[in-house]
């Protein structure tokens, strides 16, 4: 299983917008395409960071690389 994380916003803390927790699992999501996938070029999709909450298991997505992760104590 994949390391739980704290993520960071610039200064300000990522907390889950269902259950208000802080702690997360990260995951690469590729952000697929109707047009990229007909022509069987799915690979070349934007991927975005996606933070799985630990507690609700709701799925925040991110795209921009501002998002910085830090191990959780545990």
């Amino acid at each position: 299983m994949a390391k739980s994380v704290h993520a960071r916003m610039g200064e300000k803390r990522i907390h889950c917008l269902i259950c208000g927790g802080d702690v997360f699992r990260e995951r690469e999501v590729k952000l697929n395409s109707t047009g990229m996938e007909f022509f069987n070029l799915a690979w070349a999709n934007e991927s975005a960071t996606g933070l799985i909450c630990l507690s609700c298991g709701y799925v925040h997505l991110f795209v921009d690389g501002a998002l910085s992760l830090h191990r959780a104590a545990g």
